[in-house]
């Protein structure tokens, strides 16, 4: 029995939380039997579409608390995917580098969130999944000049 009002379902913002929670729960679930959370894929993929980062500038590019960036950095270091280095400009700095093992791990991880993906948009057609990305990356795009609300708590 299906208890969700429909007054939420009325709600593309609901239907939306309510579809990325069972997205990212299936994805999540993944990456757990690798011993990884999304976070990892975030970081190995940052680097291998946008290059060798220094480490504090990694974290503002996901969003991430500098000090939980070094944790999933410490994880990926000991699993040989990443490489960290001082900068040879300013030796404060740590240069973050995708190793070749990091490459082959984001690429079976990738597989993983393709095949959650698939799963998750079964209902639709082809046509209607690229209608449904371009869309979403037209709102995705909409939030990012959005003012931020902080709700108090």
């Amino acid at each position: 029995m299906d208890a969700t009002p429909p007054s939420l379902l009325a709600l593309t913002t609901y239907l939306l939380s309510r579809t990325g929670k069972t997205a990212r729960g299936r994805l999540g679930a993944r990456l757990a039997e690798r011993e990884l959370r999304l976070w990892h894929m975030a970081v190995l993929a940052a680097l291998a579409d946008f290059g060798p980062h220094v480490q504090r500038e990694l974290a503002q590019r996901l969003a991430i608390d500098p000090s939980d960036v070094v944790k999933v950095l410490d994880d990926l270091a000991r699993a040989g995917q990443v490489d960290r280095t001082r900068d040879t400009a300013d030796r404060r700095r740590i240069l973050v580098t995708l190793t070749p093992a990091g490459r082959t791990a984001l690429g079976e991880l990738d597989a993983e969130a393709r095949a959650v993906q698939d799963e998750l948009l079964a209902p639709l057609t082809a046509g209607e999944r690229e209608q449904l990305h371009g869309l979403l990356l037209r709102v995705l795009a909409g939030t990012a000049t959005a003012p931020t609300v902080t709700v108090p708590r």
